[in-house]
């Protein structure tokens, strides 16, 4: 004889739950711990990994967030069971402790406990039984406060900010034009070669001109983060998510700061920084010390350039596609065929570096791009020290930009690199090389590195 309806409420004195499936077990420590490691900049599945969960989940979290930690894995006050507390009460409620008993034991008010295993019982089996991960999921179901968001009751406060956001372009005439069509993947950007069209108002932008467009209505405010959040957070009910491909990021999660933080190169260690370089380098006084860069071209062409500090001596690297390029379809994770990849680079700079007396190959300077991955292979090979300059610090190369913006004459942007030999690099190079400049005391850099290679070695007596 099954149970009458309602009997479930009447016993427990709460309205029935649905249940989601299985209960899980509580996550709110792993969450905290999860989204921690976020912080320090791990990646999902190695935050996951960190603390103690599968990595699907992990990713799970991460996506289902936005990118963003919840606000409800705030630490527990302490004013509420804890899961702990809960293990203990089932642990005792079957040891045939009565309620008082386990109040004394847990230090918790009896009236708590009463009400504890009356509400959060699991009834699923026809009778109330109290099970620690029921109660628990019970418990953080009856504590959600779910509140609509400002954008989602005001619509005509939603209709501003989407206009502003992704409204289509139109040109002097009001005529509308569509733009490339970029269907919305859950991914940054869509395809390379297209973004989407919109008035890519930021957030910020459209927040700050609410009270502009509307002084005498409070209704019409909205601060630019509920804006990021409408677009990041699942579930928010308010803007299309791939309205974040209208962003100028177009990022489809956020990314957290510590993790912007650690976009430099793992091949880069401290020691390698242009901030361990010897004092005898800034000051230009002593030859042999190279600043060197790619100058990337049409169809993913470059070249690479090697400026001498001391004399602006310029040397050009011939970097031409490898075997198998275009060919087919790429190997994932094989090497860069394009031609600038590590290897290329390294045997290209070793043998211009072979050319060279030993006295003028000492160190050089690079920024931190992927082509030099095999830095410490070169240094075996040519005995060069190498040093990698800060993230967006263009000027701690000085002479080699000054460089590449001298070969902008003879390869402009879009050039195929490729159209030319090793014998037409090196023939722009001696055209550099043989003009005279001005901070050499209007001598050109071949004049001055002939004077160092032919400058007498002092010897002891």
């Amino acid at each position: 004889m099954g149970r009458s309806k309602g009997w479930a409420a009447e016993r427990t004195g709460r309205a029935p739950m649905l249940s989601p499936g299985r209960p899980q077990i509580n996550q709110r420590p792993a969450k905290r711990a999860f989204w921690q490691c976020i912080a320090e900049g791990l990646q999902s599945e190695d935050a996951a990994r960190a603390c103690g969960v599968s990595q699907p989940l992990g990713t799970r979290w991460f996506r289902e967030a936005g990118g963003m930690p919840p606000m409800t894995l705030a630490p527990p006050s302490g004013r509420y069971l804890s899961f702990p507390e809960r293990e203990e009460v089932a642990l005792l409620r079957a040891q045939q402790c009565g309620v008082r008993e386990i109040a004394r034991r847990l230090g918790r008010s009896p009236s708590t406990i009463s009400r504890e295993l009356r509400r959060n019982a699991a009834t699923r089996g026809g009778t109330l039984q109290y099970r620690a991960t029921v109660a628990q999921w019970k418990a953080e179901r009856a504590a959600q406060r779910p509140k609509l968001a400002k954008l989602a009751q005001n619509n005509r406060l939603q209709a501003y900010v989407q206009e502003r956001l992704a409204g289509a372009v139109a040109d002097g005439s009001g005529k509308r034009i569509a733009g490339p069509n970029v269907p919305w993947k859950g991914r940054r950007h869509g395809r390379r070669a297209d973004r989407r069209w919109g008035n890519s108002w930021s957030p910020e932008q459209i927040s700050r001109r609410l009270p502009l467009d509307f002084p005498e209505d409070a209704s019409m405010r909205v601060s630019h983060e509920a804006i990021y959040q409408a677009l990041y957070v699942q579930g928010r009910g308010a803007l299309r998510r791939e309205l974040a491909a209208c962003l100028r990021t177009g990022r489809a999660l956020r990314v957290p700061r510590a993790r912007t933080r650690q976009r430099g190169k793992q091949f880069i260690t401290p020691e390698l920084m242009i901030s361990e370089r010897p004092p005898e380098v800034s000051d230009r006084a002593v030859p042999g010390h190279w600043e060197g860069d790619l100058i990337i071209g049409l169809n993913s062409s470059a070249i690479g350039t090697l400026v001498e500090r001391t004399t602006r001596f310029t040397m050009l690297l011939h970097l031409p596609p490898m075997v198998g390029h275009a060919a087919g379809a790429r190997v994932k994770n094989g090497p860069a065929l394009a031609g600038h990849g590590a290897e290329a680079v390294r045997e290209a700079i070793a043998e211009k570096i072979a050319t060279l007396p030993d006295h003028l190959g000492k160190s050089l300077t690079w920024d931190q791009g992927a082509e030099m991955a095999q830095h410490a292979q070169l240094r075996i090979e040519t005995g060069l020290a190498i040093y990698f300059c800060d993230p967006r610090s263009p000027w701690q190369r000085g002479s080699n930009e000054n460089t590449n913006g001298l070969l902008r004459q003879y390869f402009p942007k879009g050039t195929d690199m490729n159209r030319y030999g090793e014998s037409e690099l090196d023939a722009v190079a001696a055209t550099l090389n043989g003009r005279p400049r001005k901070t050499l005391g209007w001598r050109t850099p071949a004049e001055a590195l002939e004077d160092l290679l032919f400058e007498p070695v002092a010897t002891t007596p």
